[in-house]
């Protein structure tokens, strides 16, 4: 797989995590900054590190499955992982500058 390619994949999932809201936060997870990391391999898996705003969320069990249905649907993907951490646990200084200006934190 070509760099541009790889690329490609990744901002295509980027596309996709856009479009996944956290139910109590009205933000985008990617934005959140829930999504740690994005990983392709050269088979064009996809691999996702990704945390909750707290670990007693109520959809911790509902949003990686979300999460990694919604990546199996981009194109030129053979997989998806979605794994879920809580270290470093995600604070407010982890939302996007875009995010920050939604919440009304700028």
């Amino acid at each position: 797989m070509t760099t541009s390619e790889r690329r490609a994949i990744e901002v295509d999932v980027i596309t996709v995590l856009r479009t996944i809201y956290d139910p109590e936060i009205p933000v985008n997870i990617y934005e959140l900054g829930l999504i740690y990391e994005i990983s392709i391999t050269d088979e064009a898996d996809v691999k996702v590190l990704m945390t909750l705003t707290s670990p007693n969320c109520p959809v911790a069990e509902s949003l990686p499955q979300e999460v990694k249905e919604k990546i199996n649907l981009v194109k030129n993907i053979r997989s998806a992982d979605v794994e879920l951490t809580f270290e470093p646990s995600w604070d407010q200084s982890m939302l996007s500058e875009e995010a920050k200006l939604e919440l009304g934190f700028l």
